[in-house]
Parts: structure tokens; sequence; C-alpha cells
């Protein structure tokens, strides 16, 4: 095997050949990247040269830095960062948070990189502001996307399906940067601003007093690209619990309480009171956090819990307060299957552990197991056909070698020789696949990766078959 590493002015090409084959990289040429990282280059170096697996280094190269060099656009001067999701030239707040994320433990050692970052939280906050419902954005007030839908639409938005989690990836990042580099600088007037929006969203989607403001329709041949009832979505019983009315797929919800992106309120709106506590100095605010936050958290102990005839307590999908329940599990995250990447639940919690077994077996209706592989899809883009992301949120919360062995091998063998990780592949021929450009699927790859390098699992992806 010969491997070849050129760094110049801290840009890394990779080349690596095996028995005559070569993997030349895909990143796209040095003149053409957005944005050019030396942090980000001196980790893909450091991360080669410790990976023997000529694919697996390969992979790496060309999809951890895929968000910089693809969808970041980045003005030092606004000091705002708007993120593209990928061939979708709209920037979507949970993607472009998660896109990002593992870009942060560098951030301290690249000031550029920081203001980078910076950028992306000051361009979430303020998108945020313009309208809390919203999961999508335009660059400025462009016009583009879905302009006719049936919903208080602005040329701002791109897209406007109301979903929790699109209002917790920011808080998600925007905490994990101050933890990393001290930087206060982003809890100005536009944080305290967003921050009211959210808290005034959630309660309003507790349904406590009516429906609330929001509505969607969408004329569509997609059943769950549209919401019932004058798009107000199926009645549900206000016991606490947050509606939302799609998932993170954009895919419509049955019952409006998501259990997943509760979970996810839950833990985000106890950072949001971190901050503004510690930072902003508003303990008001992060009373209304903190109480909301025990509010649903035991909600979610009253009403997502169900006795599983096969499983015993398992966590449902989605509930609706009057005792109905969806036992299934998205790819998309926050799902059930990330609970634990996501830090909401322990990974050793009996509850948990029983909905990961579940999840991942044909009692999950979007289980899918075929012969070149197994995993969870979602109705996004129809039956068999696995979401790669699924594969990687079982290696997140996997405690066993082997169950990250086979995750890692699969991951390596359904890429249909392009390097890089699509949106989701055909059970059976992982050929028939979606997306070419899906930077939140690259750059999770590469966190994984780094993932199980810190966790001294080296050896293991070396010896990958």
């Amino acid at each position: 095997m010969k491997r070849s590493f050129i760094l110049a002015s801290g840009l890394l090409l990779v080349s690596i050949s095996l028995s005559g084959q070569e993997f030349v990289s895909r990143r796209p040429a040095v003149e053409d990247r957005l944005f050019v990282s030396e942090a980000v280059e001196k980790t893909i170096a450091e991360v080669c040269s410790r990976l023997t697996h000529p694919k697996l280094s390969w992979m790496f190269a060309n999809c951890f830095p895929n968000t910089l060099d693809t969808t970041v656009h980045f003005s030092e001067e606004e000091g705002r960062t708007f993120v593209y999701t990928g061939d979708i030239h709209a920037m979507w707040l949970r993607d472009s948070g998660a896109q990002v994320w593992p870009y942060v433990p560098l951030a301290q050692e690249d000031e550029h990189l920081r203001k980078m970052l910076s950028g992306v939280i000051n361009c979430q906050f303020s998108l945020i502001c313009i309208d809390p419902y919203a999961n999508a954005f335009n660059d400025g007030p462009t016009g583009t996307g879905w302009q006719s839908d049936l919903t208080d639409m602005n040329p701002n938005l791109h897209e406007r399906k109301w979903e929790i989690d699109s209002v917790c990836y920011p808080i998600r990042l925007a905490w994990q940067y101050w933890k990393t580099t001290g930087d206060v600088s982003v809890f100005g007037d536009t944080w305290l601003e967003a921050v009211r929006k959210i808290l005034d969203t959630f309660r309003a989607q507790q349904r406590k007093d009516g429906r609330g403001p929001y509505h969607f329709q969408r004329e569509t041949l997609a059943q769950l690209d549209t919401k019932a009832n004058s798009g107000f979505g199926h009645p549900v019983r206000p016991v606490g619990l947050i509606a939302s009315a799609f998932r993170p797929s954009d895919d419509a919800t049955q019952f409006e309480f998501l259990v997943p992106s509760n979970f996810f309120a839950v833990t985000s709106l106890r950072k949001a009171a971190e901050i503004l506590e510690s930072v902003s100095e508003q303990p008001e605010m992060a009373s209304e956090c903190r109480d909301l936050a025990d509010e649903v958290e035991e909600a979610l102990r009253k009403y997502a819990v169900f006795d599983h005839p096969s499983y015993g307590p398992v966590y449902a999908y989605e509930v609706d307060g009057f005792g109905n329940r969806y036992l299934m599990d998205d790819a998309n995250v926050p799902s059930l299957l990330a609970l634990p990447y996501l830090g909401d639940v322990p990974v050793d919690d009996p509850v948990y552990q029983n909905t990961r077994r579940m999840v991942w077996s044909e009692d999950n209706p979007y289980f899918f197991r075929g012969t070149a592989a197994e995993g969870i899809g979602g109705p996004h883009v129809g039956v068999d056909m696995i979401w790669p992301m699924s594969i990687m949120m079982k290696a997140f919360t996997a405690t066993d070698d082997e169950e990250i062995r086979w995750c890692m091998e699969t991951l390596l063998h359904t890429d249909a020789g392009t390097g890089f990780i699509h949106e989701s592949f055909h059970k059976d021929h992982p050929s028939t696949y979606t997306r070419d450009w899906f930077a939140w699927q690259n750059t999770l790859f590469g966190e994984l990766v780094l993932k199980l390098i810190a966790d001294g699992k080296t050896d293991l992806l070396n010896s990958l078959r």
C-alpha cells in the first residue's frame, strides 16, 4: 500500500493506492473551497496518518471538511455565516447546527474557524427572530422556496415547517461553543430576543390555550407534506408536552407530541437557562426555561413510555395525550435511537435500551433489512431506503466493539464508490441512492471517526474489512 500526504499552505491533499486502486481526493480544488481552516486540515492530516485502512482514510478526508469546502458562506465583516444544507441552497437551522458541530472542538486553535462558528450562531439567532416557526431560510428576502404554502410565509423563508428541533440545535451549538471557547460575544440582544421567541413558541405549542397561531398546508400529492384539520394537525390533549407539526425529516407528524424532540427541548432549555444565568444575567428568563423543561420532562415520564408486549417499557415516537401512540422511529436526528447522542438520556437507561432494540427490528415499520445492509429510514424517501444516519447513530450509541465494527463496515460498503455518505440508499442496491451532496451526513461521518479514535478504537478502525 502506498500512501502520500502533501501539505501545501496548510492544505492537505490525499492520495492512497492499494493493489493498483487509487483513491483520489474528491474534495473541490483548493481554489474552489469556500472556507479553509488550518486546524481542520491539520486534523485531517493527523487522522489519515493514523488510519491504515485506505478507503476509510479516503472517505474521512472527503467527508469531514465537506461542510467547509462546499456550504459555508462566511462574511467576517458582517460577523455572519450562512450555511447551505448541500444541494439545496438554503439554510436549515437544524442542518447548519449539526454541520458545523464537529468543528467546535478545534475553534480554540484556529481564530478564523472560531469567527466562522460565531457567525453561524449569530445568523441562526437572527433567523429565529425573523420567524421561530420556520425550519429553513433564504440568504435574504429572495423569495425562493415554498412561497405558495398556506401559512405565514415571507420572502426570507425557504420553508415554514414548525419543528421543535429547529430552535434546539442553535442553542446546543451556542452552548458548546461557549463552553469550548469562552466567547460570550454571541449572547447579545439578538440572543435574548431569540430565546424569548422560543419560549413563547414552545408555550403556544403546548396547546393549553387553543391550537395556537401556527398552521400549515401545501398543495401536494405527498401526504406528509401537509397538515390535517385546516393546517393545525390532529387534536392533542394539553398535558405539558410541546406539539411539533413536523419531524426532523420535514415530514408531518401523525400525533403532534414528537417524543425525541420533546426530550431535546428539555436539555436545550436547560442549556439556555445556564447561559441566561451565567452570561446574560437574566435569572427570571433562566427560571422560565428551567420551569418549562421540568414540566415537559414530567409529561414525558407520564405519557411517552409504553409497556411493549415484547420489549417491556419503551419510548413511543409520537403521542397525543389521549393515550394514542406511534411506535416507530425515523432516522433523522433527534430520533429515539439518537437520544444518548444528543445527551437527552443516558445510554444505559433501561427504557432507552428496550427502545433501541425495538427500533432496530422489524417491529419498527421503518426498519429495513436487505442483502446489502439493514437500518432505519423513514417516509421521507419511502420504503426500503436506509438512511446512513441511522447506522451512524447506532455506532455513536453502541457499547459493543462488534456492533461498531458492523456499522463502520456497512458505511464503507454502501457509498456506491463515491467516497461520500448519501441521504439514503436502497437496502439491496447501494448504487441506488438519494442526494449526491448532503453535507450533514458527510460531516457526521467525520465526527464519528473522530469520536471512535478518541475512544481508543483506532485499531478497530484499521482492522475493518
